[in-house]
């Protein structure tokens, strides 16, 4: 019998209240329920640019893309609940430069850990771990062998990690993923009693 099956004729297997909210925890937080709350995300649009970039920041960059369908994991299953989230994205950008614009294909794949947190009074707080630049990778593509000759002798790769880094930093701290990343359970709460 799974976790999910109760033989109502049996009699009740009690257990600690601890033992109650980790496994209401594993039930109410589980991989197939986060991926559905990051679904959305696939196929979201991403454009930004133009950004000044390089030595005396005389090139530009734009950039547009696509996000793939994010992959959840599970890392833990004890206290605290942990996650892998792996968001890939399509991207195309252009490097502007006086004379020439070199463009670029990126598969970019984001690592994200997901840490779920009971907190007061009855809530349910799901923290993402800031990334780092070992947290993403980078299959950069150039357009042409003069933009393959740029982005070997500039080390774009390294560039652009470290951009998606801050952007990503800056995005999961926006006030609107913040509050979404909390949920107040004392509604379902009260809905259950009705």
């Amino acid at each position: 019998m799974s976790v999910d099956e109760v033989d109502e004729a049996a009699p009740p297997e009690f257990c600690s209240y601890e033992r109650f909210g980790l496994r209401f925890f594993q039930h109410a937080v589980s991989v197939e329920r986060i991926t559905a709350g990051v679904s959305g995300l696939t196929g979201a649009p991403i454009e930004f640019g133009p950004i000044a970039a390089g030595p005396a920041k005389i090139a530009k960059v734009h950039a547009t893309g696509a996000i793939g369908e994010p992959v959840v994991s599970p890392r833990a299953d004890v206290e605290p609940l942990r996650f892998g989230l792996h968001v890939p994205v399509d991207l195309r950008f252009a490097l502007s430069l006086p004379a020439t614009t070199h463009r670029f294909r990126a598969d970019v794949g984001i690592g994200l850990t997901l840490t779920v947190r009971a907190a007061e009074p009855l809530r349910v707080v799901i923290d993402i771990d800031p990334p780092e630049s070992g947290d993403i990778t980078v299959l950069l593509k150039a357009e042409g062998l003069t933009s393959s000759v740029l982005q070997w002798v500039s080390g774009m790769d390294g560039e652009l990690k470290r951009f998606l880094v801050r952007y990503i930093r800056a995005e999961i701290a926006k006030p609107h993923i913040v509050r979404a990343r909390s949920v107040d359970l004392r509604p379902f709460v009260r809905d259950a009693e009705q």
